[in-house]
């Protein structure tokens, strides 16, 4: 063998020798769960350990998230605020129409007239995103509002 082909085959070994190397240290990332002694059988009860210690947090908490979810559509998620001047005497927006629906557009609306000498309280009923009862432009404009129109 001359001495051109032996050093070729010595640059070609070399190579070989560094490609290893690195699939190496990328094998061993990727290994990085196998624990430092070894011992996968531990390792491996002790994950399923933890999963079954998961599946049974998940397990109970099935009723709460299904309790939870068939209570979603009556809570009350959308809502608005219009502050006005109801008799046109005072200023300041100090009357108030106050929108609370859940999300098919059932609640009700709070109203608060604030007049010179008292403060007038107000309960209307929404079904639908309609009042039961007939609303003032201040109350059908907050429910319109409450419901994102």
């Amino acid at each position: 063998m001359s001495v051109e082909v032996a050093v070729a085959l010595a640059a070609l070994a070399t190579m070989v020798a560094v490609i290893a190397l690195a699939q190496a240290t990328r094998v061993n990332k990727r290994v990085s769960a196998v624990p430092p002694d070894g011992n996968l059988y531990d390792a491996i009860a002790r994950l399923d350990s933890d999963l079954v210690a998961v599946e049974r947090a998940i397990t109970a908490m099935q009723p709460v998230l299904k309790s939870v979810h068939e209570r979603m559509p009556t809570a009350i998620r959308n809502t608005a605020v219009i502050t006005y001047d109801a008799t046109g005497d005072m200023a300041g927006h100090l009357s108030r129409s106050i929108a609370l629906l859940n999300e098919i557009g059932d609640g009700l609306v709070v109203t608060l007239l604030r007049q010179r000498s008292e403060v007038l309280f107000f309960t209307k009923m929404i079904r639908g995103g309609k009042g039961v009862e007939e609303l003032s432009p201040e109350e059908t404009a907050v429910v319109k509002r409450a419901r994102g129109a």
